[in-house]
């Protein structure tokens, strides 16, 4: 058996879990579709990792890389496509080779779910966004707008509104808001303007976001709301399409269910960073990966070193 333990995806969790594993005395091989980095490499600039005070979230994941790959066999540009339960040990079968291991950390990762507007993915990082925390820090003082209806999208707008936006407009394209009121109210009671029945048709500016274009679907008005950044909150999609195929078990909005130790109900199976849900930062990811690096070695009969 060539590896151990196969890590799939190559994110701040991958990356790190790799780190830890090999340095465990683990032969590990971590597996990733693309170039590696996830959703962090959108962020035009991260300041809330501890150890560096600014860096553009693609800096960060090739710091992560660099790091990772002086440890654990990252293959690039491999996508898993299949996994399949043996009885002591994982049948991994890629689009280029198939390999055995005994466990598997899975690191897929979510996608932001799309407004799939004009404008929204060539102006992505040059002010549309898809994470108030991460990036909400550099419109200080500026007029943005949250589009969504639900309590991540009016956490969102309260957070902006917190850290001193100027403006915040919520966009959602019905009557009612699909948040708890507790969330409604105190948005409202924080200068939050809600905009109902409204959606929007395009992202526009030139090299940066400028205004929307939007539409009323009741009276069919159409116009423009100028802004400086627009985060779209309508929800986040978690990669699991191999999770279920092992028979991992999934929580209702289809994150990974882990225990403590980063365990799925699958022997042999561990899951980290934002495929689990929970807060989805680059430090979580991080940590959770290092969990699951450190817990697999119970499964491969190694001594946990810690």
């Amino acid at each position: 058996m060539e590896y151990e333990l196969a890590i799939i995806g190559g994110g701040s969790a991958g990356y790190t879990a790799g780190i830890y594993a090999v340095r465990s005395g683990i032969k590990t091989v971590v597996f990733e579709k693309g170039m590696g980095g996830g959703l962090a490499n959108v962020s035009p600039k991260i300041e809330n990792y501890p150890g560096y005070e600014s860096i553009s979230g693609i800096d960060l994941m090739e710091k992560l890389k660099q790091h990772a790959s002086k440890y654990a066999d990252i293959h690039f540009n491999e996508e898993v496509k299949k996994i399949e339960k043996l009885k002591d040990k994982f049948n991994i079968i890629t689009d280029k080779k198939t390999y055995d291991v005994k466990a598997i950390i899975l690191c897929t990762g979510t996608d932001y779910k799309k407004l799939n507007a004009p404008g929204e993915k060539e102006l992505t990082g040059k002010g549309v966004s898809y994470c108030a925390t991460c990036d909400g820090f550099f419109f200080k003082g500026k007029k943005v707008a949250v589009i969504g209806g639900g309590n991540t999208a009016l956490i969102e707008s309260i957070f902006l509104k917190q850290i001193g936006c100027e403006e915040v407009s919520v966009i959602h394209r019905r009557d009612q808001l699909r948040a708890e009121n507790a969330y409604k109210n105190e948005a409202i009671e924080k200068g939050v303007k809600i905009i109902f029945n409204t959606h929007v048709e395009s992202v526009q500016g030139n090299q940066k976001v400028e205004f929307l274009e939007i539409h009323n679907v009741n009276s069919g008005e159409k116009s423009k709301l100028v802004i400086d950044g627009v985060f779209v909150s309508i929800g986040e999609d978690p990669i699991n399409i191999l999770a279920k195929e092992l028979g991992v078990k999934l929580d209702k909005r289809g994150f990974v269910i882990v225990d403590k130790q980063q365990r799925t109900n699958v022997k042999g199976v561990y899951a980290a960073g934002d495929i689990t849900g929970g807060l989805r930062q680059v430090v979580t990811a991080c940590a959770e990966g290092a969990i699951a690096a450190l817990s697999s070695t119970e499964s491969l009969g190694k001594q946990y070193p810690y």
